[in-house]
């Protein structure tokens, strides 16, 4: 616990540099989208995947809560490293948004990508040059 106050109590990722704290939203980014999003969520935040399919009786809105849930966990991601709830709900609420253009198809996988590392970007440029 010592070694976690230390960690804390010390300077925030925003005082160390546009590009750490880029570099620190990109891992983040990484983490809840890749490892922490699992098959569960991945599929079902998908409006156009049959719920029913997957995990027998269930409401037909579960994707709603599944790409709610999982824009939830990228939010905390970056509240956590930016130490600000505006940036955490605007992540929210644009990570909700490119999830939702995906799945319906009106872009790609790499498409995807590039928007979420661009709000990244977005970010940092608001903090930088606020």
């Amino acid at each position: 616990m010592a070694l976690l106050a230390h960690f804390m109590s010390g300077p925030s990722i925003t005082d160390s540099g546009p590009w750490a704290m880029f570099f620190a939203l990109v891992i983040g980014h990484a983490v809840a989208d890749f490892a922490l999003q699992g098959k569960f969520l991945a599929i079902r935040k998908n409006r156009h995947i049959k719920s029913i399919d997957y995990i027998g009786d269930s409401p037909g809105s579960l994707w709603v809560y599944c790409l709610t849930a999982h824009s939830l966990v990228h939010a905390g991601a970056v509240w956590v490293v930016t130490g600000s709830a505006v940036f955490a709900f605007a992540e929210f609420v644009v990570h909700w948004l490119i999830d939702f253009v995906k799945c319906e198809k009106w872009t790609n996988f790499h498409q995807d990508q590039a928007l979420h590392i661009l709000s990244k970007a977005v970010y940092v440029a608001i903090v930088v040059w606020g």
